[in-house]
């Protein structure tokens, strides 16, 4: 009789949103003083949410940022740090030794000095090959979700816009690369533009969202004009603002 294969755990890879803090001024009296004026406006919607510190407004410099003290005072707000992307080398060996994960730079520029290579041998001349024929790109398909969006639940729509056909209920969260449209009342966190695109936007019938964010730039209920809620509307960045206008 075979063994049965042992399931105690399972290591899988899997795309996850995270809230990305861009660190400009390592100052912790500073961070302090303007964290608590920050998350005065929505004390609970960051609640217990993971963060990567981004370094890379601080990586040509030489400014010394203190992990343990840094990742107490999010701590303290709410936020859990889970690791670092950006920095230079000095930057991210602290930390790695605050037992911070480090993430790769996500912004094209380095961590650090390049690599000196040696520049190649000269190789004899040869006839050089045919070219091979690069399979086309599959194109990207955008997600429909017919069903409600239930608080706790994420949808994540890689590559494409996401379309709801259906409510998306407060402590849910609709994630897209590209645009999102919400047929029904918008009631959690949408975030559009997740990979980079500041032309995406958001679009919705009945806008009451907890959050809504485009390629990084937010804004809380608390900042939506009130005249707005509950009304369709159309959420975008214009210059680095985001705007929201009345559909209709």
């Amino acid at each position: 009789m075979a063994e049965s294969q042992d399931t105690s755990f399972l290591l899988k890879g899997r795309m996850l949103t995270l809230m990305v803090f861009e660190l400009h001024n390592p100052n912790i009296v500073q961070l302090a003083m303007k964290l608590r004026e920050h998350m005065a406006q929505a004390p609970n919607l960051f609640k217990n949410s993971p963060v990567v510190l981004d370094l890379t407004p601080l990586q040509d410099g030489l400014k010394v940022v203190d992990f343990p003290a840094l990742v107490s005072l999010l701590d303290n707000h709410g936020l859990t740090v889970v690791g670092v992307a950006g920095g230079n080398e000095q930057q991210r060996a602290a930390a790695a030794k605050a037992r911070l994960a480090l993430f790769a730079e996500s912004t094209g520029r380095g961590t650090g000095e390049p690599a000196k290579k040696e520049p190649p041998a000269a190789a004899p001349e040869a006839e050089a090959p045919a070219p091979e024929a690069k399979p086309e790109p599959e194109p990207v398909k955008d997600m429909v979700v017919r069903q409600t969006v239930r608080a706790g639940q994420q949808v994540y729509a890689r590559g494409g816009d996401l379309i709801v056909e259906a409510t998306v209920n407060e402590g849910a969260e609709v994630v897209a690369d590209g645009d999102i449209h919400v047929y029904g009342p918008l009631r959690g966190r949408a975030m559009a533009g997740a990979r980079g695109r500041g032309d995406a936007r958001i679009w919705c019938q009945n806008l009451d969202a907890e959050l809504v964010s485009i390629n990084g730039i937010y804004r809380t209920r608390d900042d939506i004009d009130p005249a707005l809620l509950g009304k369709p509307a159309v959420i975008e960045v214009l210059n680095d603002k985001m705007t929201i206008r009345a559909l209709g």
